[in-house]
């Protein structure tokens, strides 16, 4: 998941997708291999997922890391209290806290709501948040408005309003099925 979730990074789902199955089809998906291969080769088998030269020397570095610092497996994701784990995974290379989030709501369900860029312009343009509100912010104020059972749904669901309706350039406002909530659906933005 954290290797999928670096990939996805600055780019769409399809690519990351490629990305990462061209990866696994090169090489088998653990911090061993990955820290022993190529950075050459990495790159080569991720560059339809884009900025592939960063990520796969992130990917070797990362790998690098958790053999020397966790012995090669990322278990303290499941065992550990939420917020150690949180601050151990951010202290790794190439990861910040989305996809810090991600790595502990999608592999272990822990109570964290990640905003990615649908959740930041959504949460913005509802109000729920104020415009210049960082990514903590956001993270607390969503976290704070729904149940930790939900915050999968919400945060998918978030994306999905995002994608769908909310779209960064041109919003669907008159569709929007929560335009009446929405203070930019009556401004127009």
């Amino acid at each position: 998941m954290l290797i999928r979730t670096v990939l996805s990074q600055a780019t769409n789902d399809k690519n990351s997708g490629k990305a990462f199955r061209n990866l696994g089809e090169k090489f088998e998906i653990t911090p061993k291999v990955l820290a022993e291969a190529d950075v050459k080769e990495i790159e080569k088998a991720i560059k339809v997922g884009g900025l592939y030269r960063n990520k796969s020397r992130v990917i070797k570095e990362l790998s690098r890391v958790i053999i020397e610092k966790f012995d090669g497996t990322l278990d303290f994701v499941r065992s550990s209290p939420l917020e150690e784990t949180r601050k151990l995974l951010l202290a790794l290379p190439g990861v910040g806290p989305k996809t810090a989030d991600v790595v502990l709501l999608f592999s272990v369900n822990k109570p964290v709501l990640p905003v990615d860029t649908h959740v930041n312009r959504v949460s913005k343009r509802l109000g729920l948040v104020a415009s210049n509100a960082d990514y903590e912010r956001i993270r607390l104020a969503l976290e704070s408005l729904y149940s930790s059972k939900d915050y999968l749904t919400a945060h998918l669901m978030l994306i999905m309003l995002g994608r769908k309706y909310c779209k960064a350039r041109s919003p669907l406002h008159e569709s929007c099925p929560v335009n009446m909530l929405c203070p930019s659906a009556k401004l127009g933005d």
